[in-house]
């Protein structure tokens, strides 16, 4: 996997923590989960800077969303029992679909 690749993943990686810890601060109402939202979303920023370098912001963005998306998604699932109706599942898989699409076909994911 190329480099730049590696720093989306550790991207989405924090932002995904920074969002289970938004869930989790209860309104940034506990100070622990607070706190690791702030660090998580500068760390994934952070990374997410790095990737831009190599990769269109159009692309970046794209990829970081959606496979953030689909990460919450099974984490609220998992951890806080949150139940997908068929809509929500029928969506999740069309961003699926786009990010396939966009590594397979696009010339455009890396310069």
């Amino acid at each position: 996997m190329p480099l730049h690749y590696i720093y989306l993943v550790l991207a989405v990686a924090a932002e995904t923590i920074g969002t289970t810890a938004l869930q989790a601060s209860n309104q940034f109402t506990r100070v622990g989960p607070t706190l690791l939202v702030v660090l998580a979303y500068g760390v994934a920023f952070f990374f997410l800077g790095i990737a831009l370098k190599y990769i269109p912001v159009g692309i970046a963005y794209a990829l970081w969303s959606g496979l953030g998306i689909l990460l919450i998604a099974l984490i609220g699932f998992a951890v806080f029992g949150q139940r997908l109706d068929l809509p929500a599942i029928v969506g999740l898989g069309l961003i699926i679909a786009g990010i396939v699409v966009i590594q397979l076909f696009s010339k455009t994911a890396t310069h």
